[in-house]
């Protein structure tokens, strides 16, 4: 009897939950099983939606990549077919382009990707960012396309949709009996 009672005290104890703090994975650091908790990753935010001097930071930080990395490197020959703007970060759509390359960029040299991470920037980011910064309809086709010619020039965007002129004509303050507006 006594033995019986042994086997259940040690079945019991064996069914109960583990002391909080007691993991056998504390000693690897593992998250999730007892270990300290992941660090939070702060979350990414497309450089067009930051502000003031979050915005200088991140794209002085943006253009130190481009002028010390992305152009030595794979800045290429400017010419018609592959123009660039020494005044790029006049170009909101470069530096957004530019911007998410450079974040892919942080992503896949870390070890964590994994040795083939750079192949993977090089072959799904890098090649496609470039061929659409550069292309001759793009965005900097308005500027240099020879070194011995520097040039500089914003193109207009498309007007807005009839949608949003609709908004802003229904927001626009009605004129009152008087003809003035209230």
């Amino acid at each position: 009897m006594e033995q019986t009672a042994e086997q259940a005290r040690q079945l019991d104890h064996l069914a109960s939950a583990p002391p909080p703090g007691g993991s056998p994975f504390v000693a690897f650091g593992m998250p999730g099983f007892g270990g300290p908790p992941a660090p939070a990753v702060p979350e990414p935010r497309p450089i067009l939606e930051l502000e003031g001097e979050v915005y200088e930071d991140e794209l002085d930080a943006l253009s130190d990549w481009v002028d010390d990395f992305l152009l030595p490197v794979y800045g290429a020959e400017v010419t018609t077919a592959a123009p660039w703007c020494l005044q790029w970060q006049e170009h909101s759509d470069v530096v957004a382009w530019l911007h998410a390359l450079w974040l892919a960029y942080q992503q896949h040299k870390d070890p964590e990707a994994g040795l083939a991470g750079m192949f993977v920037w090089h072959r799904d980011f890098l090649t496609h960012a470039m061929a659409a910064i550069r292309a001759p309809g793009g965005p900097l086709s308005a500027c240099m396309t020879s070194p011995e010619r520097p040039a500089h020039r914003l193109l207009p965007g498309p007007p807005p949709s009839a949608r949003a002129e609709k908004e802003s004509e229904a927001q626009a303050p009605m004129p009152d009996e008087s003809g003035l507006a209230s």
